[in-house]
């Protein structure tokens, strides 16, 4: 954290160096203010703030910069809508297709990682094939012949990826001191639930678990797959998955063979269903870890980042979703004040209207109809206008949300992510909110609440030496009263399921 304060500056340093801060082919939109300050700093950019397109000079910037600000520039790359294809374009060579590290240190950590030679285990082991920010990916064949991918994290990874968090940490405070309109983004919570997740992903005996996870939660609908784990080939700082079918998203633009309206309607389906069905999601959801096989399949990778809901998150993400899809401002109004993201000393009349005139202007829009722009600047007005800050808890979830739509928006254009929800969320509101649904869980608390106390006594009883234990015949009633409800309780949840 000592050297956080210099790494600040020296990462300011790199984007001024390849005019990446203030770019000179934005410069005559900015205030004059902004112009003179933009045009100053440019005295001090180098050489390579002369060569490329914007986007381009900021990956590179980005990759000198080192792997969360990678990060970033992934999630800015599924934004063309915002920032412009070209741009959009440029970032993209950060989810795949950074340099390599060489293949003997590769080889040398495998085999130090699983603690065998690589030839016990593998018939063939290749060159890296994708690049990324924490780690490459090999291909690779097992002794039984199945084609597999070895993920290997970078050599000093963790302490690359621990000072880019130091010196988050720092700008987050800077920003929360210098910028009171930004508090409410909450930016020292938003970098603790990064850190959070980072740190996670730098065990990839942890990200297996999280293939295998979400393999299982995909396997019960058709709209996305997981490759299987193989886990002789799992250690700290490899990961081996059978080779994932198809072509990858990223690569190219996409043949006539494959259905662009489906493919994006399944991605939005896939993790609408992961998040609100099983609490469950993939949250790095970007074209290169994303895999396409005609006419419409999909299957993900780099399961690093895993996102959780409770059971609340869940409801109130498809009550939301569900107040939109009928127009329902005050409902969605309403759900916002229960569960705490608007203050309650607003009026919910007076947030349902907000709302409204967020959701007229885009409802049953194509996709490429819509300024998202303009939508996202609209949105920062209106929550800070009612008090709303940034929730730690779903942070994942929106980031993912934003990357998922950006993606589907490249695939179809046209895209309609309200008609692409509507089958997921009127399936789960059908599920858990009918009338039938209600009971359901009303027995099922019923029961659990009968099984504390029956506990209860049980202990209470136990308490008494057995010599003097009395039961009275009021102990008995009230004990024969709890058997009863609680075989009612089991009866009745049982027939309800």
């Amino acid at each position: 954290m000592i050297l956080a304060p210099f790494r600040l500056i020296a990462a300011g340093w790199v984007l001024v160096r390849f005019d990446a801060l203030a770019p000179r082919e934005i410069a005559g939109h900015l205030p004059v203010a902004a112009r003179w300050i933009a045009g100053l700093l440019r005295l001090f950019s180098g050489p390579a703030a002369r060569r490329g397109r914007p986007g381009e000079r900021l990956a590179h910037a980005l990759e000198r910069m080192g792997p969360v600000a990678i990060k970033l520039g992934q999630l800015l790359s599924t934004r063309a809508d915002i920032f412009g294809q070209a741009f959009a374009d440029d970032l993209a060579r950060l989810k795949d297709r950074l340099p390599p590290f060489p293949m003997t240190v590769a080889c040398t950590e495998v085999e130090r990682s699983l603690g065998r030679p690589i030839a016990s285990l593998f018939a063939s082991f290749e060159p890296p094939i994708a690049a990324a920010s924490l780690a490459q990916a090999h291909p690779a064949t097992l002794k039984d012949g199945r084609r597999v991918a070895v993920k290997v994290l970078r050599p000093g990874v963790e302490r690359r990826v621990a000072a880019d968090l130091d010196v988050m940490r720092l700008g987050a405070a800077i920003v929360e001191r210098a910028a009171p309109a930004i508090r409410r983004l909450e930016p020292r919570l938003f970098v603790q639930t990064v850190a959070r997740s980072m740190q996670l992903e730098l065990d990839l005996r942890l990200e297996a678990a999280a293939a295998s996870e979400m393999g299982e939660v995909m396997a019960r609908d058709a709209f996305m797959t997981a490759p299987a784990v193989v886990w002789e080939g799992v250690a700290r700082r490899v990961l081996t998955l059978e080779w994932a079918a198809g072509q990858p998203l990223s690569a190219a633009a996409l043949p006539s063979a494959f259905d662009r309206r489906t493919l994006a309607n399944n991605l939005i389906r896939a993790f609408l269903t992961q998040a609100m069905d099983h609490g469950v999601f993939h949250a790095d959801l970007h074209e290169g870890n994303l895999f396409v096989t005609a006419p419409a399949q999909l299957q993900a990778v780099d399961f690093g980042i895993v996102g959780r809901l409770s059971a609340d998150e869940r409801r109130f993400l498809a009550e939301i979703l569900w107040g939109f899809l009928r127009r329902d401002y005050r409902r969605v109004a309403e759900i916002h004040l229960e569960a705490g993201y608007v203050p309650p000393i607003h009026s919910v009349d007076d947030f349902a209207q907000a709302l409204r005139a967020v959701g007229e202007p885009i409802f049953g829009r194509p996709a490429r109809e819509v300024s998202m722009g303009r939508l996202l600047g609209q949105l920062f007005e209106i929550t800070g206008l009612f008090d709303m800050h940034m929730r730690p808890e779903l942070v994942l979830l929106q980031k993912t949300m934003v990357t998922v739509e950006g993606v589907a928006r490249r695939i179809d254009p046209d895209h309609d992510i309200w008609e692409a929800a509507r089958p997921v969320v009127e399936r789960w509101i059908a599920r858990e909110l009918s009338p039938l649904a209600r009971v359901r869980r009303l027995a099922e608390r019923g029961l659990l609440s009968a099984e504390h106390l029956a506990r209860a006594l049980e202990r209470a009883a136990a308490d008494d030496p057995p010599p003097t234990v009395r039961v009275q015949g009021g102990g008995l009633a009230t004990l024969a009263l709890v058997l009863s409800i609680a075989a009612a309780a089991t009866a009745l949840a049982a027939l309800l399921r």
